[in-house]
């Protein structure tokens, strides 16, 4: 192409280019979206329209109960906020890897994992509390995810149905099972924390560590449950969309280096924060953090029993963008 063809493209297909720079941009604002959720929870301090919608501060409830209501409150937040960059992590990997090679599964776990997570939106309002700041983020990348997909749709090389996510990728090591089994796991406890939000709101054990009934805290303010539960409801439908990615992506992706340590990353960024965030606290019920720990600990046994079969996995002639690939004899 000469240099004056090239100077009269358009300036909004080039920076769009197949797509992937604009399914890239709503990895990163996820990730970022997740980083301001940890920051804003270890303030301790609540957004503008929440202390609008709940009638005090942060510091005015935190005089009630020992603060344990407002820890609780900013637990599921930071909790939040690691499910978020994790998911973008694994937005990132499908695609820089995959995607980028056209296999359609990677075209499918993208569009139903976000569809999932664009669907969780609807479970804040089942308490009546609309987020404003939720609504804008997701208003504004919706049109960039769905174009995003439409572009990348001519990548896909055949076949290009849903039926390609139920096609196994690989041979599953025992150390590849523990990681698909965990995904499983860390998918059944954003449905569960989900549907707890969107009903009951809290489990004994939450009740337990504030000290407190769900009666009194309603009489605190009117409004305390459906912001608790909008916290509750977001959190679990942010976990079950990661974890469905993740898992479509361990059962439908051979276990390359690049995609083990996407797993790495993205393990550390949600159990960590989902776990950590929890002794900080002071909220250290055994059978409300084990089912964590126990994911946590299936989840890094199969990273570690991985690690080598990762590293020397060789790199097929697929790995490599068709522009760059090698000659291979």
């Amino acid at each position: 192409m000469s240099y004056k063809s090239y100077d009269d493209d358009s300036f909004i297909r080039t920076l769009i280019g197949d797509g992937r720079p604009l399914l890239r941009l709503v990895a990163l604002v996820l990730i970022g979206c997740g980083a301001f959720a940890i920051f804003q929870s270890a303030t301790g301090h609540f957004l503008p329209h929440d202390t609008a919608f709940l009638g005090m501060t942060a510091q005015q409830l935190c005089s009630i109960q020992g603060c344990r209501i407002v820890h609780f409150m900013m637990h599921d937040r930071a909790s939040f906020g690691g499910v978020l960059i994790a998911l973008g992590i694994m937005y990132l990997w499908i695609i820089e890897f995959p995607l980028r090679r056209g296999e359609a599964w990677a075209w499918w776990a993208f569009t139903v994992s976000g569809i999932a997570g664009f669907l969780s939106f609807l479970t804040y309002l089942g308490y009546g509390y609309l987020d404003t700041w939720h609504g804008v983020s997701t208003l504004a990348l919706l049109p960039l995810y769905i174009w995003g997909l439409a572009k990348t749709r001519h990548l896909v090389r055949e076949p290009r149905g849903l039926r390609t996510l139920f096609v196994r990728g690989g041979r599953m090591s025992s150390g590849h099972l523990c990681i698909f089994l965990a995904t499983i796991g860390i998918m059944a406890a954003g449905l569960t924390i989900m549907m707890v939000g969107m009903t009951r709101v809290f489990v004994p054990q939450d009740l337990e560590y504030m000290g407190i009934d769900r009666a009194h805290i309603a009489a605190i303010h009117h409004n305390l449950i459906p912001l608790i539960a909008h916290d509750r409801a977001g959190f679990g439908g942010g976990l079950a969309s990661c974890g469905l990615v993740m898992l479509m992506t361990v059962w439908c992706s051979r276990l390359t280096k690049s995609l083990w340590q996407a797993l790495l990353f993205a393990g550390i960024a949600g159990f960590v924060t989902a776990i950590g965030v929890h002794p900080v606290i002071g909220y250290n019920n055994v059978t409300h953090v084990a089912p964590a720990v126990a994911g946590a600990l299936m989840f890094f046994a199969g990273i570690v029993m991985t690690r080598s079969v990762a590293s020397a996995a060789p790199r097929a002639a697929s790995d490599f963008p068709a522009q760059t690939r090698p000659d291979f004899p």
